[in-house]
């Protein structure tokens, strides 16, 4: 319903012409509302396609002889069933290149893998939220997303190769894989993930929200320089001896957040945000969808009758045209 969608929007958005294939009456996302449909698939053609049929499968057949890929974001006995790997459709064109976009692998199982399954799976949901409060969740797709970007990638990686051929990459292995330095952390120095109030980074200190004298405050101090411009302008004095360094900040994480939390309660948050954002230190007021939305209006595009988030991807020289979504009849 999104990881797969999106991967194609976004090289649609760069000129790639997508053909989105769809089951008699379309596919399911379309009955959760016009303006998701929207999101995930404007710059794409449809057409429906019976594959259970002979007439779906030769219509099939035309298409791949014709293309560079084929991403499928179904289950893995579905995808082989239908004939949509490497194997079965290399006999239309042999530099086809098949990517299964699944759960947990073409050879991994059925098994329900949308997005808030595989956050709960892998441990992200339990290393997010308050230390004492219940595992919680980002508020939006971010499995879906991430593994459409990671389908893309290698979907152009195995073009640029020259050379078809199957990829696979499933919502399991990137979150994984998002999880880099949290999981590095565990395997090689036993390091659990522990959840810290405010969104606390494992390793840099201060660097989480903060509570400020209106709204909070997102503050990433990652270096010593950021620490000494912070400290400066907050004016924490002597009361931060031993704090010069990450190490000495980790090692003092309570008593340096202490301090800061203090120091914060005397401006809002914006004020913050005016203040630091001009020595270099990365800070931000958190935001509202709408208002972040409203602040950087370059990035709303028009397709048709939506409005929506344009592509994230700028080229030198080329302007994205933004079509809207097709309808059944296309």
């Amino acid at each position: 319903m999104l990881a797969g969608p999106y991967a194609t929007m976004l090289l649609a958005d760069l000129g790639a012409e997508v053909i989105k294939i769809e089951p008699p009456g379309g596919e399911i996302s379309r009955q959760v509302g016009p303006s998701y449909f929207a999101s995930l698939n404007r710059n794409k053609t449809s057409i429906q396609l019976d594959l259970a049929s002979e007439a779906g499968q030769a219509a099939l057949g035309e298409l791949v002889a014709e293309s560079h890929a084929l991403l499928v974001n179904m289950k893995p006995s579905v995808i082989r069933r239908l004939g949509l790997t490497y194997e079965s459709l290399q006999r239309f064109n042999p530099r086809i290149v098949c990517v299964a976009l699944t759960g947990f692998g073409l050879d991994g199982g059925d098994e329900p893998a949308f997005d808030y399954v595989i956050q709960a799976a892998t441990g992200i949901a339990a290393m997010t939220g308050d230390p004492d409060a219940p595992p919680t969740l980002p508020g939006y797709s971010s499995a879906d997303n991430s593994t459409g970007l990671t389908a893309a990638l290698g979907l152009l990686a195995q073009i640029v190769s020259g050379r078809g051929g199957q990829v696979e990459v499933s919502l399991l292995d990137v979150m994984l894989s998002q999880l880099n330095y949290r999981a590095s952390a565990y395997l090689n120095d036993g390091v659990e993930p522990q959840r810290h109030p405010h969104g606390a980074h494992s390793y840099y200190v201060p660097a989480q929200l903060f509570p400020t004298a209106q709204g909070y405050l997102a503050l990433f101090v990652t270096h010593d320089g950021f620490w000494k411009a912070f400290a400066t302008e907050a004016g924490l004095g002597a009361g931060i001896d031993g704090f010069a360094t990450m190490a000495e900040r980790a090692a003092r994480r309570d008593e340096v957040l202490e301090v800061v939390t203090a120091a914060l309660a005397d401006d809002t948050a914006a004020g913050w945000e005016a203040r630091l954002r001009p020595l270099g230190i990365p800070a931000a007021a958190v935001r509202t969808l709408p208002e972040a939305l409203q602040e950087h209006p370059e990035m709303v595009v028009t397709a048709g009758d939506f409005r929506l988030v344009g592509s994230p991807i700028r080229v030198a020289g080329y302007e994205p045209s933004y079509r809207p979504p097709p309808g059944l009849s296309d």
